[in-house]
């Protein structure tokens, strides 16, 4: 049997050209990646999700303690939305779902979704959903936790996708400086980091992807599930460790 992928993600994990799929639609990129080297990926993600989400999902979520014992690799997919603009504070934004009655919560969201292309604009991109330090602060964490429990076991990460979605008004100020930290930490903490520009970046600028501007088209998928086994191959195929 191959090797078992572990993949906290967020959006770009599980949408495709048309929307959310399930988490076993073999063209997303986790079971592009787990397929081309012969195993299998199982996906813990949500929309929006950040690094924050990724740590309380490792140490609340009884079921990714159970696949801890048996995956060859985690893979950290967070990190883009973070690095979003926020113009409400994270928890007031997050917290519109839960406004009643209904018919207010429906016109508060859609004032909200109206108002935040105009705002990210003229706050230049901030705030943003997690400030860079903290993205690191949740990675580093999560990492020495997994090591701590498994000592033997990879840990891979990626650097921050980009985006030219009219939902931010195109803005992505944030993004350079939140992927020089994440490199600057993956390499501190010797965690190989999937460089998501280099690889997606000219299909998601160049309209290739979901309408959106945000999340990718299939071969958007396929290129990133692809260099993903590049990265996961030299400790993976020659034998992996579960």
């Amino acid at each position: 049997m191959g090797p078992r992928l572990l993949v906290f993600g967020d959006s770009l994990s599980f949408h495709g050209p048309e929307g959310p799929c399930a988490a076993d639609e073999p063209r997303l990129w986790p079971n592009v990646a787990a397929a081309a080297l012969g195993g299998t990926a199982d996906l813990v993600a949500g929309i929006g999700w950040n690094a924050r989400d990724a740590w309380w999902s490792l140490t609340g979520d009884p079921r990714v303690w159970a696949d801890l014992h048996h995956v060859d690799a985690v893979v950290f997919a967070v990190g883009s939305m973070d690095t979003l603009p926020s113009p409400l504070p994270t928890y007031l934004r997050t917290g519109l779902r839960y406004l009643r009655p209904d018919p207010v919560r429906r016109v508060v969201r859609q004032a909200y979704l109206a108002a935040q292309p105009r705002l990210s604009v003229a706050f230049r991109g901030r705030p943003t959903v997690l400030p860079a330090k903290l993205t690191v602060r949740y990675l580093d964490t999560a990492v020495g936790a997994l090591r701590a429990l498994r000592p033997e076991l990879p840990v891979f990460g990626m650097l921050p996708s980009v985006h030219r979605a009219a939902a931010y008004g195109g803005v992505h100020t944030a993004r350079p400086a939140a992927a020089a930290a994440m490199a600057a930490w993956g390499a501190r903490a010797n965690v190989p980091l999937l460089d998501l520009e280099a690889v997606v970046g000219e299909h998601v600028l160049s309209g290739e992807g979901n309408p959106d501007g945000m999340h990718w088209g299939w071969k958007g998928h396929a290129s990133v599930g692809d260099a993903m086994s590049v990265l996961l191959a030299p400790v993976l195929t020659p034998g992996h460790v579960g």
